[in-house]
């Protein structure tokens, strides 16, 4: 798959802090409930890490319990997925759609009316807090 952005790997690895390169470039997995965005709960956007893209809203987000932030729903075309066979079983990794940084996984046993959980790494998104 090709993306809006395409870097070298010696590119991500300047541009980025280690954890948030492993994260995001080699599809490494932050510690459950370590992650600094784990409990945010103001107003406001989360994005990519690597190239700034709005991926979700505050207003998506809810407490799964699993020890990373979750939503119920991305932003439209932000977000796309790929089967991971992974860990000796089958999940739906998510990727930025704009730079392809690994992000978390997707799962269907989300608690709202969509039925999913994007369940996704602090150190892959960044959030910019809404000003009123």
């Amino acid at each position: 798959m090709t993306y809006e952005i395409e870097k070298t790997d010696a590119e991500w690895r300047d541009e980025l802090s280690p954890d948030r390169y492993a994260v995001l470039r080699k599809a490494a997995t932050e510690a459950p409930f370590t992650g600094s965005l784990l409990h945010v709960d103001a107003d406001g956007a989360f994005s990519c890490a690597g190239c700034g893209q709005t991926l979700f809203t505050s207003s998506q987000k809810f407490d799964s319990g699993c020890g990373w932030p979750s939503f119920d729903a991305c932003e439209p075309g932000t977000v796309v997925e790929r089967r991971d066979k992974s860990l000796f079983r089958e999940r739906t990794e998510i990727l930025c759609s704009k730079c392809g940084g690994h992000l978390g996984h997707v799962f269907d046993d989300g608690p709202t009316a969509s039925g999913l959980r994007y369940c996704v790494n602090s150190l892959a998104i960044d959030f910019d807090e809404s000003t009123r």
